[in-house]
């Protein structure tokens, strides 16, 4: 739900801007790493919540992906995360 509520007011992330978003909250897990994360946005994006919005080759070649929220995944956390907590 972190993730989403990170996304809530996002135009797009990818893997490494929701970590370094949320690095001082889960960055000592040891699923804190970057695939877990691409797991747990297409984990998102499978049911729904979140959309892959583009996606390019970095200067190192490696792919990023970038998602956006969808009015799903924004519905959820607004059904779920309390207003004092959400991002927006």
């Amino acid at each position: 739900m972190a993730v989403l509520n990170h996304m809530f007011d996002k135009d797009e992330v990818d893997v490494k801007s929701v970590m370094a978003a949320l690095k001082d909250d889960y960055g000592n897990e040891k699923q804190f790493n970057e695939k877990m994360y691409l797991d747990h946005l297409m984990a998102l994006e499978a049911n729904g919540l979140a959309e892959m919005s583009s996606y390019d080759l970095n200067e190192n070649g490696d792919l990023v992906m970038k998602y956006r929220i969808t009015d799903d995944g924004k519905s959820t956390v607004e059904k779920y995360v309390d207003k004092r907590y959400r991002v927006a």
